[in-house]
């Protein structure tokens, strides 16, 4: 039967985009890869579940009591399903666990970024910059309404009043462009198939990117910003240990506190703002073959869950018959 081949297919097909993830990151636009790799994560995530779904149905459907209640012929189903006990039963074990682990991510995220709002909310003054004294060299965005740019002294002393320009300039992108948006997202998805974990640990850093050349344009020079981003690194990996914050902050340096080696991948950040700038995606031609690939990846993987259920209903179909 075509659904017992094509139904396994969507559980699979997020391998072949967590290995394109990292190499999408590193060549397309960042604001462009960033919005590919979370729609195709998204989208994969919510097919692997629908594949799940077909093969619990199709094991359901073999009982006696779901035969009463549907009006078919269990005999007639039994001839004709494919899909073993043994395999309804996994899959839909399967597809628990990954419902409970995207509930939970849910809730872990909403509870960030209500935690966050409430921070930025009490922080004192009512411009969006805040200067906190502390020593601990320190600069993020918290989102919320509004959202907040929170900067240490000690963050302060440790840049120029250019490296501070391309400070501000990265940490109003991650506001304005709703950065946290895109990261949930992606991690919703990892949740949910742990395949896509790669993929969203790319989102964290295609978003990196995006605010560094959001800076850039900014400030009108791509050096200044990468020696803001390795200043703001050498920094925070020679001074204290920074206090934990809400999982809904993004900053300089990435989600990621703690020391340089815990910082995300700054140097890959780095790296690409003393290279020339990626064509934009707006430029004819450029995005047609990331873009094609993700579509057919997400589009296969949409027809191969489609097929499955299709089939499995024309086989109710005959045992309704």
């Amino acid at each position: 039967m075509v659904m017992h081949l094509l139904v396994y297919l969507p559980l699979l097909f997020p391998v072949p985009a967590a290995l394109a993830a990292r190499p999408l990151a590193d060549r397309l636009e960042p604001r462009l890869a960033t919005w590919i790799l979370t729609a195709s994560a998204l989208a994969l995530a919510g097919l692997s579940c629908a594949a799940l779904g077909v093969l619990a149905v199709a094991g359901m459907v073999r009982l006696p009591l779901a035969a009463y209640v549907g009006h078919w012929s269990a005999s007639t189903v039994r001839k004709g399903d494919p899909v073993s006990t043994i395999e309804a039963v996994a899959a839909a074990a399967v597809l628990a666990a990954a419902a409970g682990a995207g509930v939970r991510m849910l809730w872990r995220r909403m509870r960030a970024l209500a935690a966050a709002a409430f921070e930025a909310a009490c922080l004192p003054g009512r411009g969006q910059l805040v200067v906190v004294d502390d020593a601990v060299p320190d600069a993020y965005a918290l989102p919320g309404l509004p959202g907040r740019i929170v900067v240490s002294t000690g963050m302060l002393d440790a840049l120029d009043p250019a490296d501070r320009e391309a400070m501000l300039a990265h940490e109003r992108t991650h506001l304005t462009c709703h950065h946290y948006a895109f990261v949930a997202v992606a991690h919703l998805a990892a949740a949910v198939n742990p395949l896509l974990r790669p993929v969203a640990t790319t989102v964290a850093y295609t978003v990196e990117r995006w605010a560094d050349e959001r800076a850039a344009a900014v400030c009108g020079d791509r050096r200044q910003v990468a020696r803001a981003v390795g200043k703001a690194a050498l920094a925070t990996a020679h001074g204290p240990a920074r206090r934990r914050l809400p999982d809904a902050v993004l900053g300089l340096l990435g989600r990621r506190r703690g020391s340089l080696a815990a910082a995300g991948p700054v140097p890959r950040r780095v790296a690409a703002l003393l290279t020339e700038p990626t064509i934009p995606s707006t430029t004819l031609g450029v995005p047609l073959l990331p873009l094609a690939g993700a579509a057919s990846v997400v589009g296969s993987s949409a027809l191969c869950a489609f097929a499955a259920a299709h089939d499995l209903h024309l086989l109710l179909e005959l045992a309704g018959a």
